[in-house]
């Protein structure tokens, strides 16, 4: 089956020998370009490494862009997007992002050889990375692990795009907001609509990070004790925790207690509970 139905497969092929398109099992290792498995949805398909210069706290820094995708996913995009064709419906191409959650890895140095790099297994978050939103600590968290992995020029960021409001989605976040604004907290909002409190899936992070550095020693920036758990059970043994915590403040105070109250390793005690609402 090909890869990619709606993007010419002259391109793919020569993305395949150049090496910049893969496809990986759950352990990391790489597969041939056409393998299949009895277990479909653990193969990921990767493109990359793309240079992505970026601003990292006023300066210019190089990344390696890594995109990564399941192999399931996106065999019902490459399903969606023969049909589309075949009804001359091309431009309604932009429904294939619903079938895919297309994550990434940002890279700085060599992250297979440094002795004990840096690493944030980052959930998106719309509100907080992109509008700014001081409702959650999100893009101050973001912005911090690259900050400290531009300082030790190595380490890595795992962007998970499918987390929006830890995996329940905007639309649902959403109205978690307004029960929250009603009294509940994060989580009493999640039950109040039916949904886990975390449905979050980390086992592709673990993959990509065994692909690209192995079951080596890493920092893992995260108050998480259930990303620690998840990613060892992915097959990471050697993860150490490396406390997060930024971006503190007068509207997300709530929201951290509940995170704190459910596991999160947040000494808010030690940390001034109302800062200028300035992003590190």
């Amino acid at each position: 089956m090909r890869m990619f139905s709606y993007i010419d497969p002259t391109i793919r092929a020569r993305l395949v020998a150049q090496g910049r398109l893969i496809r990986v099992d759950s352990s990391g290792a790489v597969l041939a370009p056409d393998a299949v498995s009895e277990r479909p949805g653990a193969i990921l398909n990767v493109l990359g490494p793309i240079p992505l210069p970026m601003d990292v706290a006023g300066k210019q820094e190089t990344f390696k862009w890594y995109a990564f995708v399941r192999h399931t996913e996106l065999a019902e995009a490459n399903r969606i997007a023969d049909a589309l064709r075949g009804r001359g419906e091309q431009h309604l191409f932009s429904v294939l992002s619903n079938n895919m959650s297309v994550n990434s890895v940002l890279v700085m140095g060599d992250l297979r050889e440094a002795e004990n790099p840096l690493v944030r297994v980052h959930s998106c978050c719309l509100t907080g990375d992109v509008f700014g939103s001081m409702r959650c600590e999100c893009g101050p968290q973001l912005q911090r692990a690259f900050k400290r992995i531009e300082a030790e020029r190595c380490g890595a960021v795992v962007y998970m795009s499918g987390h929006e409001g830890r995996g329940i989605g905007l639309w649902a976040k959403a109205i978690t907001y307004v029960l929250q604004d009603a009294g509940e907290d994060t989580y009493q909002a999640n039950r109040s609509l039916g949904l886990p409190d975390d449905s979050r899936d980390f086992s592709d992070a673990a993959t990509m990070l065994l692909h690209l550095r192995g079951d080596k020693p890493m920092r893992l920036m995260s108050n998480n004790p259930k990303k620690h758990q998840d990613l060892r059970a992915g097959g990471l043994n050697h993860i150490q925790a490396e406390p997060h915590v930024t971006g503190v403040n007068a509207a997300n105070l709530r929201y951290l207690n509940a995170k704190r109250g459910w596991g999160h390793l947040l000494d808010l005690d030690e940390i001034n509970p109302v800062d200028d609402g300035k992003k590190e």
